[in-house]
């Protein structure tokens, strides 16, 4: 009995002292660790939230970017924080979601360790060939790849990286055989395809709007399930007969787990709101970014379909990180 009521007094305090936090939270600056280098996508839609947050919650958001093993170095540590609503996780969800079922080596839970918060953006590739391929269309393109005795190769960021699990989840839809060549990097590839060398990328839209009227590449559709803002006249690969196909680079918030509900709560209604204003709908669309915020149940559920997608290209393609 004694040890009974010693266990309801200690759930008590701590749900006080979580109530307590949540009530007066934000005291201070908070953290917004970043798993990747200044200056990429997944950077550049951290600070542009980072800075509005900070002034909706009456905090400075200070953008710690922990670069290293293919965003996995700064998902551990936010992962290992405390879960106190003063370090949370602006990342890539298909990053973590591809390392969850690919990595063979797991040094945190992405389904128990992070919370979700909200999504903040979305960003599709586009399949892009090069300017020599003697094609206009992925009906060509298609046509075209399964008429050769070789396959056609496809270049990506790397070993597991989106662009390569894009590159298979597009072999297993349309039913075409392509040879991956994995670069250290997007910027190698591109060099590659623009070259000649290589045949084929998926690669995020913002990355090859840059080269849309170069005539050393032709970018055939978009990955994602509709037409992107960004170049509206491009279409999907559903709509030129790849079945259910969608891929969108996804990034959004985390909390480290033990963060007070109240707390995520808050960010989440924070995301929202800031989401509706002119400057960073603006600055978001330069960046080539789609604006998508969620509630943390919503975000959850776009993480488990992540999951199950990757999962099953993983799986058939036997990918191992």
């Amino acid at each position: 009995m004694q040890r009974r009521n010693f266990l309801c007094a200690t759930l008590a305090a701590l749900a006080t002292t979580r109530t307590a936090l949540a009530q007066s939270w934000p005291a201070k600056s908070i953290r917004m660790i970043v798993p990747y280098p200044p200056g990429g996508a997944n950077d550049i839609t951290a600070r542009i939230y980072g800075q509005h947050l900070g002034s909706a919650l009456g905090q400075p958001i200070v953008i710690d970017n922990r670069a290293g093993a293919g965003g996995e170095i700064g998902a551990e540590a936010a992962a290992k924080s405390v879960g106190d609503g003063y370090t949370l996780l602006f990342a890539a969800i298909g990053t973590l979601t591809i390392h969850a079922v690919a990595a063979t080596s797991k040094p945190y839970d992405l389904g128990t360790d992070l919370m979700p918060v909200s999504m903040g953006a979305g960003v599709p590739l586009a399949l892009a060939v090069r300017a020599s391929l003697p094609v206009k269309s992925v009906k060509e393109f298609l046509d075209y790849a399964r008429a050769q005795k070789q396959p056609l190769t496809y270049g990506s960021a790397g070993n597991g990286s989106t662009q390569h699990m894009t590159g298979e989840y597009f072999k297993q839809a349309a039913g075409v055989d392509l040879l991956h060549v994995p670069y250290k990097g997007s910027g190698p590839a591109m060099t590659d395809l623009l070259g000649g060398q290589i045949d084929v990328v998926f690669e995020t839209l913002p990355a090859l709007s840059a080269h849309y009227a170069n005539p050393k590449i032709k970018i055939l559709a978009v990955t994602s399930a509709a037409r992107s803002s960004m170049l509206p006249e491009l279409m999907t690969l559903r709509e030129a007969g790849v079945a259910d196909f969608d891929v969108t680079t996804y990034y959004g918030l985390l909390a480290p787990k033990g963060t007070p509900k109240a707390i995520v709560g808050q960010l989440s209604a924070a995301m929202r709101e800031v989401a509706t204003k002119p400057e960073l709908l603006a600055a978001m669309n330069k960046a080539g970014a789609d604006v998508i915020t969620t509630t943390p149940e919503r975000m959850d559920a776009m993480v488990k379909g992540e999951i199950e997608k990757w999962g099953r290209v993983q799986k058939t393609a036997q990918i191992k990180l």
